[in-house]
């Protein structure tokens, strides 16, 4: 045998253990030998063992329970059961991933456990029937705003809503946006794109799924101050549910038991001092949308808006607006 088929042997010797062996179903010399057979190696005990030690040897760690007969298998892989499992809610939980895609990377991410527990963790995997997207075509638009921003080119597409019927109507007439790209995020149940707005002059966000015929454009990005300044784990921050709004720090007045809510929401490196009584005070970066004005309502007393007054001014406009809806 030359020494390209050896290779090709010992490859095929850790494809056969990698995917259907593991601590509980180790696989013996004569199984494995079985399985070479049926894909074109005819090889002895003693080839198998030399293969198996060359492979250890290049970092393809084989364990093996020393018997008459050795049994071989594979524990140390990429991810554990319980991260394959985290990661199988997630894509069943996701709402821009279609039903389609959904089913085919469920599976996809259970073959990584290898073929003895990808049967159980999908058996395992607990349907959310979460409302799911039907734009296949989101995944070809991840691709291509990838490249661009690898690029740094500026990227066009076609924008569009649902309309009652559930059609799509297309902004703009269906004018072309140009932006420029600078990160994509995953969002309350939806994936979007981040971009610079060389025409509104900053940030925006659209939902990948409504986006339309993305196409990477023959420019280069606009290099702005913003786009070079931007943080995207500091920006996302500032967003209520993704919606953009005016810029303003605003310092609140909340009751103790809202501090796990107020970490959550605004990250570790909130600053918290003790007010009055059972009250503590903090302040932060926000973008003030209806969203964040709907949030600031829904502790009731438990959470009061100190600063500035203009904010104050807008979520006593927000409550009044509300309220003679049910008038």
């Amino acid at each position: 045998m030359v020494g390209k088929d050896k290779k090709l042997r010992a490859l095929k010797i850790w494809e056969i253990l990698h995917q259907e062996t593991d601590e509980d179903h180790p696989m013996g010399t004569e199984e494995l030998r079985a399985k070479l057979r049926e894909s074109g190696f005819e090889c002895g005990r003693r080839v198998i063992y030399d293969d198996i030690a060359l492979l250890n040897a290049n970092g393809y760690e084989i364990k093996c329970n020393r018997k008459i007969s050795n049994e071989y298998f594979v524990v140390d892989r990429a991810f554990d059961i319980a991260e394959l499992q985290i990661l199988m809610d997630a894509v069943q939980a996701a709402s821009f991933i279609t039903s389609k895609k959904t089913k085919q990377f469920i599976g996809k991410i259970a073959q990584l456990a290898g073929d003895r527990k990808a049967e159980v963790l999908e058996k395992n995997t607990v349907e959310f029937h979460a409302p799911k997207s039907d734009n296949e075509m989101i995944y070809y638009s991840v691709d291509k705003i990838g490249r661009a921003i690898e690029q740094k080119k500026k990227i066009s597409f076609l924008y569009f809503d649902y309309d009652v019927r559930h059609q799509r109507v297309y902004r703009k007439e269906k004018h072309r946006y140009v932006v420029n790209p600078l990160a994509t995020v995953f969002s309350n149940d939806n994936y979007y794109l981040m971009c610079f707005d060389d025409k509104h002059k900053g940030i925006g966000n659209y939902r990948i799924d409504r986006m339309d015929d993305v196409q990477i454009a023959d420019m280069s990005i606009t290099e702005s101050e913003e786009s070079k300044q931007f943080d995207l784990s500091r920006y996302k921050r500032r967003l209520f549910g993704m919606f953009n709004g005016d810029d303003a720090r605003v310092t609140f007045q909340a009751d103790k038991s809202l501090i796990d809510h107020i970490f959550d929401r605004f990250g570790d490196d909130v600053s918290i001092a003790d007010g009055d009584g059972n009250k503590v005070i903090f302040s932060a970066d926000v973008q003030v949308s209806k969203p964040f004005l709907g949030w600031c309502c829904s502790f009731g007393n438990m959470l009061k808006v100190t600063a500035p007054r203009s904010v104050i001014s807008r979520i006593n406009d927000f409550l009044s607006e509300t309220a003679n809806q049910y008038k």
